[in-house]
């Protein structure tokens, strides 16, 4: 049976929850809806995190994600909403979730989404992240 969408995100157990690690994914192809005229609207998503005791499974994120094709929500709702999901889900110790959000009307969008574990840092992993790589005028690249 072919795959069909689902909010139900899963994880599995970090195997060096020990160690303080960056996950980087690239998910360059979402799709949702204009909640005023039901256009499909794309995103290009950057997530990037440190695990703490979970990590995401990805064929569930990736139905997750497609469990949205359908339905229409504002682009910094829905970023927020994703991010809080995977922070649910997994607890980080950090996460940051960056939305860039294809021209709509002639505008293109970023949106960025942090989170951080209460008295988690560290500095020197999150110097190798580098800024948020905002769009310049081609959204999606």
């Amino acid at each position: 049976m072919p795959s069909q969408p689902s909010r139900a995100l899963q994880s599995f157990p970090n195997p060096n929850p020990e160690r303080d690690y960056l996950v980087h994914m690239d998910l360059p192809e979402f799709t949702c809806l204009c909640p005023l005229t039901g256009q499909p609207d794309f995103a290009h998503f950057l997530l990037d995190f440190v695990p703490d005791q979970r990590n995401v499974e990805l064929k569930s994120l990736k139905l997750y994600l497609w469990s949205y094709r359908n339905e229409g929500a504002f682009h910094e709702a829905l970023t927020n909403r994703i991010a809080d999901d995977l922070v649910q889900l997994l607890e980080p110790r950090y996460l940051r979730l960056l939305g860039r959000w294809y021209v709509r009307g002639g505008i293109s969008t970023d949106v960025l989404v942090e989170h951080r574990q209460a008295g988690w840092d560290n500095p020197s992993l999150l110097m190798q992240l580098g800024p948020a790589p905002w769009t310049r005028h081609q959204p999606g690249l």
